[in-house]
């Protein structure tokens, strides 16, 4: 089976200007333009194997042209509409016009857990130089309302590899106290009490992953109580919000950094607005770091620092994820 590699992730934003310099100036990815079908220009940025592209909102390119955000990733083929009809998809029309002259065809979000995606002949945008901020799209953020659907689309369909499964869980614990003038103090824990957390599928696609992420509480199987507070750093209330308000879909985009905190200082000290200033734990033995929505005018976006793991095909599965 041929290796399913993304062409580029496109990114509806309100200020492009703003964006572009934070970008290119704080950075220092390289902007090339990217023309679209529709006579408006924005910008592509090479990163890693795949590129961003930067588009205003209103831009009649875009899936959703009154949000921003994440707006539609596009999966990289020589014959899209082929592409698309193997993976059990049905294209929105043959093949249109796409970014700088590609041909692309478009898929039905209801069909694809919610996200838009696109097959298209391939960008060609390749980066002149490294920056030394980001090294790739680590991967792309996806509010799923079921990860198993998503996973029948897109591995079984696609062709996307599994690259991990994991969950992200909140406990809470107490401690019992029992003082006495006599015997002194004893304390007792209790057992940990799971609250909530998130479902988590990592499915590749060239050099990054799809990251799926569906709420989970514990107490009731996979059905969530939407609005109840989560605690989770990877936050269950927020992935419940979005998929009660817009429904599944694309919600960020994350960046492989080699220094979270040299990163995340410079946006600072370059006057951008920040979430975190220093990096803090992660999944798959990461740390990580969110910019302010306003950074990237109204994008989530935030990095990832993590080492990539080699793993020992003698060590049997339930040893490694033991040691995680």
């Amino acid at each position: 089976m041929t290796r399913v590699a993304l062409s580029y992730v496109a990114l509806s934003v309100r200020d492009r200007t703003l964006a572009e310099d934070v970008l290119a100036n704080d950075l220092g990815l390289i902007r090339t333009e990217a023309r679209t079908p529709t006579g408006t220009s924005g910008s592509a940025f090479a990163i890693g194997a795949s590129a961003l592209v930067v588009l205003e909102t209103g831009d009649a390119f875009l899936s959703r042209p009154e949000r921003t955000g994440v707006d539609h990733i596009a999966i990289s083929s020589a014959d899209p509409l082929a592409t698309c009809r193997n993976g059990g998809l049905t294209p929105e029309g043959g093949v249109a016009d796409g970014l700088n002259g590609t041909g692309e065809c478009r898929t039905d979000p209801g069909h694809t857990s919610g996200v838009a995606l696109r097959f298209s002949t391939p960008l060609n945008i390749q980066a002149e130089e490294d920056s030394p901020y980001v090294e790739r799209i680590d991967h792309i953020g996806i509010a799923s309302d079921n990860n198993v659907a998503a996973e029948a689309v897109f591995v079984s369909g696609i062709g996307c590899p599994v690259e991990s499964r994991q969950t992200d869980m909140e406990v809470r614990q107490a401690i019992e106290s029992f003082t006495s003038d006599k015997y002194g103090v004893v304390y007792h824990s209790r057992p940990p009490e799971p609250v909530g957390g998130l479902r988590v599928s990592f499915l590749s696609v060239g050099d990054c992953e799809l990251e799926f992420l569906q709420d989970y509480d514990p107490t009731r199987g996979t059905d969530v109580r939407h609005g109840t507070p989560g605690t989770t750093k990877q936050d269950q209330s927020a992935i419940g919000r979005f998929v009660a308000n817009h429904g599944p879909g694309l919600h960020h985009i994350a960046l492989k950094t080699p220094n979270i905190d040299a990163t995340l200082a410079h946006l600072a000290d370059r006057g951008r607005r920040m979430i975190d200033l220093t990096g803090r734990p992660g999944g798959r033995r990461s740390r990580i770091g969110f910019a302010h929505p306003a950074t990237l005018g109204g994008v989530l976006m935030h990095f990832v620092e993590r080492a990539e793991l080699e793993i020992d095909p003698a060590v049997p599965s339930s040893r490694r994820n033991n040691d995680c």
